[in-house]
């Protein structure tokens, strides 16, 4: 079977890229922006919350090893669910959790997995993640490539803005 692909906004693409690369039948994760209206934007440019674009991970994986329902799974541990304003420390619309699909079959799988978190009442607030048709993604600068690995320091730094401990608090029990 060929490789698939995911894409997934949850807030800063930094944060979202190492849960993904470490799972077997990865074969890449790549930041960039996507939701916008814009072609080929800059960092800056969506920093600037003019573009209507998030910072997502595109994920290339093999579905005889991973499926993309274990990717949703792992997706949702990485956000808060409950948060459309973005996500921990970091505000806005191009912060936000939107799963974006590009088959009915993987709108299905996250509607359903959006609907069994929702039935768990894990939380007290809504589950708030859009599920939405992909829109073009562009890979963002290659500064922003692996940077989990390239500045584990600030990575870490990162990661204790408020992930972290709400993934532990709300995940790991």
């Amino acid at each position: 079977m060929a490789a698939d692909y995911a894409i997934f906004a949850g807030g800063c693409f930094w944060c979202m890229v190492q849960p993904f690369d470490q799972q077997p039948g990865i074969q890449s994760v790549v930041a960039g922006y996507t939701g916008g209206h814009v072609a080929n934007p800059t960092y800056e440019q969506v920093a600037s919350h003019t573009t209507g674009h998030t910072e997502a991970v595109k994920i290339t994986y093999d579905p005889t090893v991973i499926s993309y329902r274990q990717l949703v799974d792992i997706y949702w541990r990485q956000t808060d669910p409950t948060d459309a304003s973005g996500q921990f420390q970091d505000r806005g619309d191009s912060y936000r959790p939107v799963i974006f699909y590009h088959s009915d079959e993987q709108k299905q799988v996250a509607e359903e997995s959006k609907a069994a978190l929702a039935a768990s009442e894990k939380f007290e607030k809504p589950i708030v993640t859009q599920i939405e048709p992909e829109k073009p993604f562009y890979v963002a600068e290659e500064e922003h490539q692996d940077f989990y690995r390239k500045n584990p320091l600030r990575y870490k730094i990162e990661e204790m803005g408020g992930r972290e401990q709400f993934i532990k608090q709300n995940w790991n029990n």
